[in-house]
C-alpha cells in the first residue's frame, strides 16, 4: 500500500500542473466569487461571506482532487503499469487504499492552501483546536468516500474523456444543490428537499458552524459522521468489487 501511495505521490509532484488545475477553480470561487457575491449578501446577516463559503469550497476542492485521482488509472493503463500491479503479489485492498489515500492526502494539501489564503480575508476557526480536529475528521471522511467512488467509476468507464464528462455531470449538481454558496433556511418546496437530501449539505453546515464557532448538537453531528462512515464503507466495497472484476477479465 505504501509503495503504491508513494508512487502516485511522485507522479503528482512530477506533474504539479495536476495540483494547480484542481486548485484553480476553488481558489477563484473563494477569492473572486466571495468578493462579488459578498456585496449582495450584506443584508442576510452574514458577517464574513468568505468564511461562509469556505466550507463549500473545501468540499469542491476535495471533489476536484479525488476526481483527478481517477485519471491516474487511465495513465497507468496506457503505460501498462496498471496490469503489472494487478499480477504483482499485492493484496487488492492495498492497491485500492494506496490510490485512495494518495487522493485524500492531496485533498488535505489543497485544503491547507485554501485555508492559508482565507486567512488574508479574516477567516479563522472560532471553535479552536477541537473544531479543527473535527473538521479534519469530516474532510477525511469526505475525501475517502469521494476517492473510492472516483476510483470505482474510473474502472467502469472506458476512457478519461467519458470519465471527466461523467464526473463533471456529478460534481456540478451536487455542489449547487447544497448550502455551499447561500443560506438555505428560507428555502421551501422541492428545492429545499433536494438540498436537505444532499449529504454534502450537512457536512458543509457542520464545517461552517465550526468556523463561526456556533454550537453543534451532538444529535445532528453524530448522524453526519455515521452516514459518511457508511458511505465510505460502501464506496470502498464497490471499488474492491470492481477491481476484482477487472482482474477476472
Amino acid at each position: 500500500m505504501l509503495n503504491i501511495l508513494w508512487r502516485n505521490l511522485k507522479w503528482r509532484f512530477q506533474n504539479p500542473i495536476s495540483i494547480a488545475v484542481t486548485m484553480l477553480q476553488p481558489l477563484l470561487w473563494l477569492v473572486m466569487y466571495s468578493a462579488v457575491a459578498g456585496q449582495t449578501m450584506q443584508n442576510t446577516g452574514i458577517s464574513n461571506y468568505t468564511a461562509f463559503i469556505l466550507p463549500g469550497v473545501i468540499v469542491l476542492v476535495t471533489f476536484s482532487a479525488c476526481c483527478s485521482g481517477g485519471i491516474i488509472n487511465y495513465i497507468m493503463k496506457s503505460r501498462g503499469s496498471f496490469y503489472r500491479v494487478l499480477i504483482s503479489p499485492v493484496s487488492r485492498s492495498s492497491i485500492v487504499l494506496g490510490q485512495m489515500l494518495e487522493a485524500t492526502l492531496v485533498s488535505f494539501i489543497e485544503v491547507t492552501v485554501l485555508c492559508i489564503v482565507s486567512l488574508f480575508f479574516s477567516v479563522k476557526v472560532a471553535s479552536g483546536i477541537a473544531g479543527i480536529a473535527l473538521m479534519m475528521l469530516l474532510i477525511f471522511l469526505t475525501a475517502f468516500f469521494l476517492s473510492s467512488l472516483a476510483y470505482a467509476i474510473s474502472l467502469f468507464l472506458p476512457n478519461e474523456v467519458i470519465y471527466e464528462t461523467i464526473m463533471t455531470a456529478i460534481i456540478l449538481p451536487v455542489f449547487f444543490l447544497s448550502s455551499a454558496l447561500f443560506p438555505t433556511e428560507n428555502l421551501h418546496g422541492g428545492l429545499a428537499i433536494a438540498i436537505n437530501l444532499n449529504p454534502f449539505t450537512h457536512v458543509i453546515n457542520v464545517l461552517r458552524s465550526l468556523i463561526f464557532g456556533q454550537m453543534i448538537s451532538f444529535i445532528y453531528l453524530l448522524p453526519v459522521i455515521v452516514l459518511f462512515t457508511a458511505m465510505c464503507c460502501g464506496s470502498f466495497a464497490l471499488a474492491m468489487w470492481r477491481l476484482k472484476k477487472e482482474t477476472a477479465q
